[in-house]
């Protein structure tokens, strides 16, 4: 039961989802933690963060559009969220605020586990703040022949040249490893729309698409459909949540747990 001294976690976004939600609550139920979780959205960003540290909200995971105007309102950030003026994660320590971002955490764990070739020709697709997460997790995993695609130029071109990337604004010929980061098939929006050209998906070795809902994108059917190797974007956001709940809690999350509470927040 809620009590006076049940530790508050809220996310801050600007369409709230009951992803994180259902997540974190989930697992305080299942490991008996004195714990609750509730997601928000603001139109006073600078009010809602005096309130985190006013009230003592233990953490905070933050969206779009959030992400880096939360920055200059914080007191630490931690190189995750430095190495790309963006946050996704707040913990409060007695009123001190970290900011940290599981997004290129997560992303640079997942390309560590699967072991791909750091000499691979990597494409990827998108300019925005998840693309800048994976920007800088590939730089970050040593990967030497990245190309940022994007119709965006200037914001594509800033995320490459800061991560020691190519950017291009024209179709990719060829690529080893294909990586969407744009909203092309995500559920709600572009659901059926794939993001790479069913040639270059085939001459590809692996690929990577960011999008969490569906869980089988077009690009991962097609991928899959062509017997290469992926990474999906539900992969992602369960393990950057599993790297939040762990910063708030001290908890470390086996990987059952982690996959039994993503299913259960996505059914």
């Amino acid at each position: 039961m809620l009590n006076k001294d049940t530790s508050v976690c809220i996310s801050l976004a600007g369409r709230p989802s009951n992803l994180g939600t259902r997540f974190h609550n989930r697992l305080y139920g299942e490991l008996g933690l004195d714990f609750v979780y509730k997601a928000f959205t603001t139109s006073d960003l600078e009010g809602a963060i005096r309130g985190v540290r006013a009230l003592g909200i233990r953490g905070c995971s933050v969206s779009m559009p959030f992400k880096t105007a939360v920055v200059p309102l914080l007191d630490r950030l931690e190189a995750s969220a430095a190495d790309i003026d963006a946050v996704n994660t707040i913990v409060n320590d007695a009123g001190v605020l970290t900011g940290s971002n599981t997004d290129v955490e997560a992303v640079a764990a997942l390309l560590a586990e699967r072991d791909l070739d750091r000499a691979s020709r990597v494409v990827v697709r998108g300019s925005g703040s998840m693309a800048s997460a994976v920007s800088a997790a590939f730089a970050r995993a040593g990967f030497g022949h990245v190309t940022l695609w994007a119709r965006n130029a200037a914001a594509g071109a800033a995320i490459a040249e800061r991560d020691g990337h190519r950017f291009t604004d024209a179709d990719p010929d060829d690529a080893d490893v294909l990586v969407n980061v744009t909203p092309l098939g995500m559920a709600g929006g572009e659901e059926g729309v794939l993001a790479f050209d069913p040639d270059l998906i085939r001459g590809a070795r692996a690929v990577f698409d960011v999008v969490a809902l569906p869980v089988e994108t077009p690009l991962i059917r097609a991928a899959r459909a062509a017997g290469l190797p992926v990474i999906s974007g539900a992969e992602v956001h369960a393990l950057q949540a599993a790297l939040q709940f762990e910063r708030y809690t001290g908890v470390r999350l086996s990987r059952d747990q982690v996959e039994r509470a993503h299913a259960f927040a996505r059914a």
